[in-house]
């Protein structure tokens, strides 16, 4: 098993970032690395996403039953 967090908390540490951005208290440097987390964040939710929808799939070759 990996240590893959789960697009819940993903979610959650995207939502605290954006939180943070907007109470505008952060230094230009640090908001700066705090979007470059977001991104980091954003990517890591699209990698889950993919990888929830390539489990879903049918293996190549094998039929949905509905």
């Amino acid at each position: 098993m990996t240590d893959r967090p789960d697009l819940a908390e993903l979610t959650g540490r995207l939502e605290q970032a954006a939180e943070r951005l907007r109470a505008g208290d952060l230094d230009p440097a640090a908001a700066a690395e705090l979007i470059d987390e977001c991104a980091r964040l954003a990517a890591a939710a699209t990698s889950e996403l993919e990888h929830s929808a390539r489990r879903s799939e049918p293996a190549p070759g094998q039929d949905s039953l509905l």
